[in-house]
């Protein structure tokens, strides 16, 4: 069985998701500044949108993260 894909029914890539998940997980910011920051890019998203990305996604890029770290301290 084929895994579905999460960002299918998204019009916004799946690059700009992860991007503003990871700025609002990784960085003491808030919604405002992640869409501030990424307005600064030329994305224009509501902090809205990143709100229902981040309870969407975030378990999912948090769990990547740790992951990540965990490898880089065993190397």
């Amino acid at each position: 069985m084929a895994k579905r894909d999460p960002f299918k029914y998204f019009k916004t890539s799946r690059e700009i998701i992860r991007l503003a998940v990871v700025l609002y997980i990784g960085f003491p910011l808030s919604l405002r500044n992640v869409e501030d920051l990424l307005h600064e890019r030329g994305i224009d998203v509501s902090r809205e949108s990143v709100r229902f990305w981040w309870q969407r996604f975030g378990p999912k890029f948090a769990s990547e993260i740790r992951k990540k770290r965990v490898e880089r301290m065993r190397s």
